[in-house]
């Protein structure tokens, strides 16, 4: 039998505290806003809608919100392109509504964690716009990164650099006087010119705005690209092939240079001046034996770990970067986080339901995309009973878990999207052989009817499968069996379960079956392979699918008190 929660698990009674470590096992919800709840019905989610839906997060039982980016934009990179980094774009609210969101939160005991998007702003930033009225040489345009031309009238870029986003990573402007002038570096997209680090007016603006939303209660940050800010740009500037062949150890000239953690030093003195201290995750897509920098007590304090979310669903790969990941956060003092989806990848129980991709291939989920969801078929009830053993055994781990929003419906990956609906920069600026990301962004279905099932009173920014009724909240929420009630179910648990940051492997024998231990007898196991293994004596706390008396069949995890 299943245990069943007492009563006082099923709510979040939890009050915040002052205590400095509470960031190191949480459950953290990423909220998309624009995709998430629409209140006021012009079809984008806003923060308002987020307010009304705290009772939801709260019976879900998470212990933060991370908010992606909610500021002024044109959204030509789905508000990573930030026109003015401390107030709220208009379209999705106000700094009152935002003072509400954060009340409500706190009150449910819900923290929120804020998106800080440092390398880059919008073309529409103020900084941006007296840089283009300024002329060269001029103290605004120092705040960001321009370079003359090459070639006889400066008409080449100042090297052949190819964005993130695809297309080119330098950027022609037309002079204040009206002729072609110099050149601007922007990483992703064209919208989004690249901040000039060793700027003073740039280190000091940043302060000032950990500081403006802390002071609104923020309790901390997401550092968006945290391993690019700090850049080293000779006058002769490599190519894109030289570029690429350049070791990242700390030297490369754009990304994870050693002085980025002089920056992250400074801001955790402002962390520091609150209590509890403000916390900070990296978005640094660095290699593992440089990740613990960024997670150090002296700077960030904690970074993303993506080494799960970029593994295919099987036992020994799953125990060794578990494993791995354990080892890397002691050295930096932190605990690790574990992921699967969010706002920038194919979700989980869709990448699960197809094949595994070969090593010298793409992931199979960004050709399927590409295919419209048609090649290679996708097994769809395969891969949610995939993900749903995945996410149980996430959640068992020491550690943070971050859950993208939806998950916990069983959210697949949208494909059909037309292209005239599509949002993505990367989508446009490849030709459609970048297929974006859209596909994970769809709003939320919360009931299983109306023009956006109950996103809002109108219909989405991006369309809506059909098959989204099915996984509507109103579907699942009263379902024992769901989705849903197995989140809701597992976090609540694991705040009862909740040790400290160790395991122990358990060999309870099978290549496909991986069992570990956490203090106080909770054991888990997941049956990675398709035929049934031996479930282990003791108690059955929670499964992440039917069980069959002393068999836990394939593709299932179970908790257990031994």
């Amino acid at each position: 039998m299943t245990q069943q929660l007492s009563p006082e698990t099923t709510e979040n009674t939890a009050m915040l505290s002052n205590d400095p470590d509470w960031w190191r096992q949480a459950a953290v919800y990423q909220i998309y806003p624009r995709s998430f709840a629409d209140a006021d019905g012009n079809s984008i989610g806003d923060l308002a809608g987020i307010t009304s839906r705290v009772p939801y997060l709260r019976e879900l039982g998470i212990d933060a919100v991370w908010l992606s980016p909610f500021y002024p934009s044109a959204l030509a990179d789905g508000g990573y392109d930030v026109d003015d980094y401390r107030d709220v774009d208009p379209k999705i609210g106000t700094l009152e509504d935002f003072d509400a969101m954060i009340g409500t939160l706190h009150d449910a005991g819900i923290r929120l964690i804020v998106d800080i998007v440092p390398n880059h702003s919008s073309d529409r930033h103020e900084w941006f716009q007296q840089a283009l009225a300024a002329g060269p040489g001029s103290p605004e345009r120092e705040r960001y990164i321009f370079r003359d031309g090459r070639g006889e009238h400066g008409e080449l870029p100042p090297a052949d650099w190819t964005s993130v986003f695809g297309g080119p990573a330098w950027t022609r402007i037309t002079e204040p006087d009206g002729t072609p002038g110099q050149w601007y570096l922007h990483l992703f997209a064209p919208e989004q010119p690249d901040f000039n680090w060793h700027d003073a007016d740039v280190r000091e603006d940043f302060r000032t705005t950990l500081r403006f939303w802390s002071d609104r209660g923020v309790d901390g940050f997401r550092i968006d690209v945290a391993h690019a800010l700090t850049k080293d740009l000779p006058d002769q500037l490599p190519s894109q092939a030289e570029l690429d062949a350049m070791p990242k150890d700390g030297t490369h000239p754009i990304w994870d240079r050693d002085e980025v953690h002089e920056i992250y030093a400074d801001w955790r003195t402002v962390f520091d001046e609150y209590s509890p201290p403000r916390i900070a995750v990296a978005e640094a897509w660095v290699a593992s034996d440089r990740r613990p920098r960024y997670a150090s007590a002296e700077g960030l304090g904690q970074a993303f770990n993506f080494d799960l979310l970029e593994a295919d669903f099987d036992a020994a790969q799953f125990r060794e970067i578990v494993t791995f990941n354990l080892e890397l956060s002691a050295t930096s003092g932190s605990s690790t986080t574990w992921v699967f989806s969010n706002h920038d990848v194919v979700r989980h129980p869709t990448r699960y339901g197809l094949p595994p991709k070969a090593a010298d291939e793409d992931k199979a989920g960004i050709n399927w995309l590409l295919s419209g969801g048609t090649e290679p078929q996708l097994d769809a009830a395969a891969g949610l009973r995939r993900a749903r053993a995945a996410t149980l055994f996430e959640l068992a781990l020491p550690g943070s878990a971050y859950l993208y929003q939806g998950e916990e419906l069983g959210l697949h990956e949208v494909a059909e999207i037309p292209d005239a609906s599509r949002q993505d920069p990367s989508f446009f600026n490849s030709g459609g052989a970048e297929i974006g990301r859209d596909g994970c962004r769809v709003p939320l279905p919360w009931t299983a009817s109306g023009p956006s099932y109950g996103f809002g009173e109108a219909e989405a920014h991006l369309p809506q499968p059909a098959w989204f009724a099915e996984h509507a909240v109103e579907r699942q929420e009263d379902d024992p069996g769901s989705t849903l009630s197995l989140y809701r179910r597992a976090l609540h648990l694991r705040r009862q379960l909740q040790t400290d940051e160790t395991l122990e492997w358990v060999d309870v024998g099978g290549d496909d079956v991986l069992a570990f231990r956490r203090p106080g007898g909770w054991v888990t196991v997941t049956n990675f392979g398709t035929t049934p293994a031996e479930l282990p004596a003791g108690e059955v706390l929670l499964a992440s699918g039917p069980l069959d008396g002393d068999v836990l069949p394939g593709e299932t995890t179970v908790w257990l008190r031994d």
